[in-house]
């Protein structure tokens, strides 16, 4: 792997800020950022070295597990703090949510036709982490012990997301070592984020945590595995000679990875929940 400067900037952040986070008692925060960066470092290693046999059944199953477990989770675990702290400002925060993320994705993708000095792709998905990992830490500095199991969902989609940006990345001739610092992203703004406290105001509350619901909805139905022509998916199948039956087959395949998403987070909730 080629080693990017930019890239390595990630993992030495995130480090002095484990070591910061420990001592301030942001425990889950620091262990949610270390499975984020092993997920998508992880990942992107996975689909540097996978080359013309990167598979597009991977890609859709991890993208459906992943989103379905977001999905889950933010409807189950964030929803509800939400209304309960104030059923229209929580509402509208969920509204607010599902809109800014849409729109920050859709004028997002402007840049991507600019001239930067560096990968649009790591740009993207650094801009993606940063956001993600400032609203993770204001939800577990905030809520009242937040279990690992919400984090672990939220960030789920590391690994998959990884996975088609290293392979994109490596079809364009481009170093893979970039990735390392989106995925050090989440915590490097969560673990800052989750010192910050806010007002004891439920409408206050109810807009923050309606907003994260919000926009991790977003972010999760985003990554739905769309198994269209054009799409992310397709990008991957059409290294074969039969892309379009593949995508067909490949529609099941989301149907059930989602599906099987948001049974995992519903089982596992089960087995953590605490006793009656």
């Amino acid at each position: 792997m080629r080693l990017s400067r930019l890239g390595l900037l990630g993992p030495v952040a995130l480090v002095a800020l484990t070591a910061f986070a420990l001592r301030a008692g942001t425990l889950k925060v620091a262990i949610i950022a270390w499975v984020a960066f092993a997920a998508m470092a992880g990942a992107a290693l996975v689909g540097e070295r996978s080359g013309a046999t990167t598979d597009a059944g991977r890609l859709v199953w991890g993208y459906g597990l992943a989103s379905g477990a977001m999905i889950t989770s933010a409807a189950v675990f964030i929803v509800p703090g939400a209304i309960g702290h104030h059923p229209k400002f929580g509402g509208f925060g969920i509204a607010f949510g599902v809109l800014v993320g849409f729109s920050a994705h859709t004028l997002g993708h402007r840049a991507t036709h600019m001239e930067l000095p560096f990968d649009h792709t790591a740009a993207e998905l650094t801009a993606h982490s940063f956001a993600a990992g400032a609203i993770i830490g204001l939800v577990y500095g905030n809520m009242p012990d937040p279990g690992l199991l919400l984090g672990l969902a939220i960030v789920s989609h590391k690994g998959p997301a990884g996975y088609a940006a290293a392979d994109r990345l490596r079809r364009a001739d481009k170093p893979v070592s970039v990735l390392l610092l989106p995925a050090a992203g989440v915590g490097i703004t969560a673990i800052p984020s989750a010192l910050l406290k806010l007002p004891s105001s439920d409408p206050i509350n109810g807009l923050v945590f309606g907003f994260a619901a919000g926009v991790f909805l977003h972010v999760a139905m985003d990554f739905l595995p769309r198994c269209e022509l054009g799409g992310e998916v397709y990008e991957v199948a059409q290294i074969t000679d039969d892309a379009h039956d593949l995508l067909d087959r490949l529609r099941a395949h989301a149907v059930a990875s989602t599906g099987l998403g948001g049974v995992v987070v519903f089982v596992a909730w089960l087995l953590v929940r605490p006793g009656p």
